[in-house]
């Protein structure tokens, strides 16, 4: 056995998989460029380090549950829907999530809401800190079954420690009182150590219709709005003026 094959061993052996997979490459630089043992050395500690550092936040991306193709870097800044380069730019640098803000995106279908909330939550999660992507339909789900479930316990264990929540389509669909009750209770839990996306085509004055109950819908957007931006998305739906057809042309 050569002494690569004997590096590879050790390295399955201590999980060190990082530098087992690149050992060959990374010998063969060292040698080309006739890098000294020290050199050499934190060249393959960065290359674990690295290695763990991308397998941690696919692992982080995935629990995200984010949708595909979440990365702001391939927004079509062409689209006018009310939100300029700069803003877009400024929203990326997430300081609002260190201050504990929230940010709101309203407007109708189309216009770029759980694009943008999805890809904010991706840098989130690309700068370390603890985001998820939830629909609205998806923590109510969660929040009913908590305590029926061991899955949906460990989800709401994992939430109510977030950096930061994407609550997609907020109040799209009528709710009933006791899930209405049930959402203010989680909100009300974490709002203060926890930053909110929240998508929506709803004004906040018809949400009070929607959950049929103003004092409820009163306390949540009090604390919701409390620390919050809203931004207003307009223009037309991106999804119909870019529409495929199976048609020849």
């Amino acid at each position: 056995m050569d002494k690569k094959q004997q590096i590879k061993q050790y390295c399955q052996q201590f999980k060190i998989t990082g530098i087992s997979k690149q050992v060959e490459e990374l010998i063969a630089t060292a040698e080309k460029n006739s890098t000294g043992f020290l050199d050499f050395t934190l060249t393959m500690f960065k290359a674990e380090a690295d290695h763990r550092h991308d397998n941690e936040l696919q692992r982080r991306i995935k629990t995200a549950a984010l949708p595909v193709g979440s990365d702001l870097n391939a927004y079509d800044h062409t689209v006018e829907n009310g939100l300029p380069k700069t803003r877009l730019n400024q929203l990326r640098e997430l300081n609002w999530l260190d201050q504990i803000y929230n940010i709101m995106l309203m407007g109708p279908s189309g216009t770029g809401k759980t694009f943008l909330a999805a890809g904010l939550c991706a840098d989130a999660l690309e700068k370390g800190y603890k985001a998820y992507f939830r629909t609205m339909e998806e923590l109510m789900t969660m929040l009913k079954l908590k305590d029926i479930t061991k899955t949906h316990m460990t989800e709401y264990k994992r939430l109510s420690k977030a950096n930061l929540i994407v609550i997609d389509d907020i109040m799209l669909f009528p709710v009933e009182k006791f899930q209405a009750v049930i959402f203010f209770n989680f909100i009300n839990q974490i709002y203060e150590s926890t930053s909110f996306v929240i998508t929506t085509n709803k004004m906040p004055a018809d949400w009070a219709k929607v959950l049929d109950d103003e004092v409820l819908a009163t306390a949540l957007l009090d604390r919701l709005l409390y620390r919050c931006e809203i931004i207003n998305l307009t223009g037309k739906s991106y999804r119909l003026s870019n529409r495929k057809t199976i048609f020849e042309s």
